[in-house]
């Protein structure tokens, strides 16, 4: 019994950190996003027209960053739920 907590958990551990690893890439993507986003909607402010398409492309990026960091963390939360499920099995 001791031997399948501790493979369990090994597991887990290693489960985790890919889950973490994937929160922390998809967090600075979208800050990355969002930058760029700010970058290009300052710098073609002049002519506010939906016409202008590289203040179009720096609104969409912005919009697109909520949408990444909002995925990420998502994702985030259901290997959280999903990690402390499988504890909570492998102890009973």
């Amino acid at each position: 019994m001791t031997m399948t907590i501790k493979t369990a958990s090994t597991s887990g551990q290693q489960h985790e950190r890919e889950g973490k690893r994937l929160f922390s890439f998809m967090n600075i993507l979208a800050w990355i996003a969002l930058g760029i986003g700010v970058v290009m909607s300052v710098a073609n402010m002049g002519f506010f027209s939906d016409d202008n398409l590289p203040l179009m492309l720096g609104i969409g990026f912005m919009v697109g960053s909520v949408f990444i960091y909002t995925i990420g963390t998502a994702i985030n939360m259901v290997e959280q739920r999903k990690q402390e499920s499988e504890t909570t099995e492998t102890v009973e």
